[in-house]
């Protein structure tokens, strides 16, 4: 996944505390302006690509599963066909993955940057489900690499962390047109104010399929994070932990201002760029600017845990600190976490 904004030009050293949220609203419109001048140009750069309306699907159940996963399937396959007639090679080839028949499709639409829900493993069976929700420039095109979170995850869950006792499934959510990175939307809650309420609409159709006893968890990556804390906020369907990976903020205050049962989480690699983003909120011609309070600041109240040493990209890395913390939140292994 890719970084949610360009890190803003905060000054060395530590600037006493009265002159520190002017130097960085001054960062972030700074960094509002050169989208405004960037991404009309950048936007412009690709025609729109042709797809077919997604597959008219039955209700979801366990019995209408399978039929889900092929009509998405085939229309996936549709969309490569449509996408190589228009002769864009990459759009085709990813799509033509997606069709593939070992992929379990939940959702897809290919018009557009395009959306696709996948899932990992027994979705029906699962006792504990982790959704994952991207950050900005996941797109179709970029989505091979928001599914290798998702495989990262499953596999160290399965084959490392759960008993047999224990059934887990993943979910790879890309229910949402993502900001881009160099782009105003990446600056505002506008985007996740759009997804917020197709979130929680999933979660709904996740409780209905699986039932209300399955625990189910928000990993949510930079600008996911802020889907993540809306939904939460706008009494999206109670989860039992979201985590808040890279984020640059939520628009809360604090964790309490989510207003949700679920245990708060965040984490940020000793790598990660986002640190130097500000940390701010303004108003501007009516608009929000900025997510407020850092989520791994004491001030936030999160469970911080550790990330260890990595990047922006880097918190699903086989292997890692981070991977490891959160495949034990999944499984509510909370006590074993590793706090920062």
């Amino acid at each position: 996944m890719e970084p949610t904004a360009v890190p803003g030009p905060e000054a060395t050293g530590a600037p006493p505390q009265g002159r520190r949220t002017p130097r960085r609203l001054r960062a972030l419109l700074a960094l509002l302006i050169t989208a405004c001048v960037v991404f009309p140009l950048s936007a412009a750069a690709r025609p729109r690509i042709p797809a077919p309306a997604p597959a008219a699907l039955p209700p979801l159940t366990a019995t209408t599963l399978d039929t889900v996963y092929a009509a998405n399937r085939a229309n996936a396959a549709q969309a490569s066909r449509m996408a190589a007639g228009h002769g864009d090679r990459h759009r085709a080839e990813a799509d033509r993955d997606l069709a593939a028949a070992s992929r379990q499709l939940l959702a897809f639409d290919g018009r557009g940057t395009g959306r696709a829900v996948e899932v990992f493993g027994d979705l029906a069976r699962a006792d504990r489900v982790a959704v994952l929700v991207p950050g900005s420039d996941t797109t179709l095109d970029t989505y091979a690499r928001f599914r290798a979170t998702a495989t990262a995850l499953h596999h160290r869950l399965t084959t490392e962390d759960t008993g047999a006792a224990t059934r887990v499934a993943v979910v790879a959510w890309l229910g949402y047109d993502t900001p881009g990175t160099v782009s105003t939307a990446v600056l505002t809650p506008g985007r996740a104010d759009e997804a917020a309420p197709r979130l929680s609409r999933f979660l709904h159709g996740l409780y209905a399929l699986t039932g209300r006893d399955t625990r189910v968890s928000l990993l949510c990556h930079s600008y996911g994070s802020v889907v993540c804390a809306r939904t939460a906020a706008r009494g999206g369907p109670p989860v039992a932990d979201i985590a808040l990976l890279g984020s640059p903020g939520t628009g809360a205050d604090n964790a309490a201002a989510l207003r949700t049962p679920a245990r708060i989480w965040a984490a940020r690699g000793g790598d990660d760029w986002v640190a130097e983003v500000p940390h701010a909120e303004a108003d501007l011609f009516g608009t929000t600017v900025g997510f407020g309070t850092d989520p791994v600041s004491p001030e936030f109240g999160a469970r911080v845990f550790a990330a260890g040493d990595g990047g922006h990209s880097d918190y699903f890395t086989p292997g890692s600190a981070s991977l490891a913390n959160l495949a034990r939140i999944v499984l509510g292994e909370t006590s074993e976490v590793t706090r920062a």
